[in-house]
Formats: C-alpha cells, sequence, structure tokens
C-alpha cells in the first residue's frame, strides 16, 4: 500500500517552463501539482554525471522535505560534435548565474565553424511516492535535431530558439506548448510516466 497517494505531487524544480509543461500531462490525471518553490523547497545538489542519478537526487530531496510524492525532471541538450555536452550541464553551461541566453551563445561559439550540428535532447522523469519508495517510476524521452547558426522564435526555454525540429522545420521556441510536447524529449517521457500512473491509479 502506497505511503502518500498521488492526488498531490510536488514539481521538483523551479523552472517555471518545466512545470507548466509537466502539469500539461498530469492535471487531466486529478492531480494537484505543486511547484516546490511554493513549497519553499530550496534546490537540490546536482553532482552526478547521468540525467537519471540527478533526477533520482531532486526527487528524494523534494519528497523528503515535503512529505509527497515528488516529480523530479532532468534533462539538457546533448551535442554530437562536443561528445555529449553540455549534457547535465545545459542549465549552467555558462556558469552562475544560470541564463538561457549566455547559454545559447556559448554553444553557438562552441560551434563556430563546425559542419556537424546534430544534436538531442534528453529527458529522464522520475517519481517517487514517498522519500523510502524502493521502486521509483522512471521515464525517458529523446527529440532528435540540430542546432542553427541564429536563434528563432519567442516561445520555449533553455537551447529552444537553437533547436531545430526536422520534421516541422520550426525550432522549439517557434511551437505552441501542445505541439513542443507532441514532439518533445519531455512530451515522450512525461507519456510514459502518464501510463504508469494511470495503472497505479487503475489498482
Amino acid at each position: 500500500m502506497l505511503n502518500n497517494p498521488l492526488g498531490r505531487i510536488v514539481i521538483a524544480s523551479g523552472n517555471a517552463g518545466k512545470v507548466r509543461e509537466i502539469g500539461h500531462f498530469l492535471l487531466p490525471l486529478g492531480i494537484e501539482v505543486l511547484p516546490q518553490t511554493s513549497l519553499d523547497v530550496a534546490e537540490a545538489d546536482e553532482p552526478y554525471q547521468t540525467f537519471l542519478e540527478n533526477a533520482l537526487a531532486k526527487a528524494r530531496h523534494a519528497t523528503s522535505v515535503t512529505g509527497l510524492a515528488a516529480l523530479a525532471d532532468d534533462s539538457g541538450i546533448c551535442i554530437h560534435a562536443l561528445a555529449g555536452a553540455p549534457g547535465v550541464q545545459s542549465a549552467r553551461y555558462a556558469g552562475e548565474p544560470r541564463s538561457d541566453e549566455r547559454n545559447n551563445q556559448k554553444l553557438l561559439d562552441a560551434l563556430s565553424g563546425e559542419r556537424d550540428r546534430c544534436a538531442h535532447y534528453v529527458c529522464v522523469v522520475v517519481l517517487l511516492r514517498h522519500a523510502a519508495d524502493p521502486q521509483p517510476i522512471i521515464a525517458e524521452g529523446e527529440w532528435h535535431g540540430e542546432i542553427l547558426r541564429a536563434p528563432r522564435g519567442a516561445g520555449g526555454f533553455g537551447y529552444d530558439p537553437l533547436f531545430l525540429d526536422p520534421t516541422s522545420g520550426r525550432t522549439g521556441a517557434e511551437m505552441s506548448l501542445a505541439d513542443k510536447n507532441a514532439v518533445s524529449h519531455r512530451g515522450k517521457a512525461m507519456r510514459l510516466l502518464v501510463e504508469r500512473i494511470r495503472l497505479l491509479q487503475s489498482r
């Protein structure tokens, strides 16, 4: 029996864009989504070299502090020509304080003159029902595309203005939230996670 029903889930992120995208998937399930900032939960350390380890650390921190089920997403962009960088350091690529604009400019500088512009986003989502949950629910998604030489679009966040989706011919920043969720790494991971949650709710 679960120590904590999934009626309320704290999202272990202070990123408003992430919280909005995740909430888009959870609200139809009748789940109340609470950003960790609304509960005065400080950001957890992310010392690990893999998306999975960092996601687990963030979820465990949020559920330990709040007593609620916690969902954490660790995601980033991996550039083929940069041996997978910035990877787990995507949000802090250009250092602190974090800045999407500076991160994007650093990426453009790193790829200056580079012909191989292939890249993919990665998202690993972890749901812990309680702090001692021995069986976290884990889902992963990828979104493959390429990096443009100049930003396009005013929406999205992170590297979306530079990331071109080859199927639609649009950047992540040129897509509506619904269109982006249909193809993105986070959308793919969240759909898998929702399937698992529906199974839990049906038991």
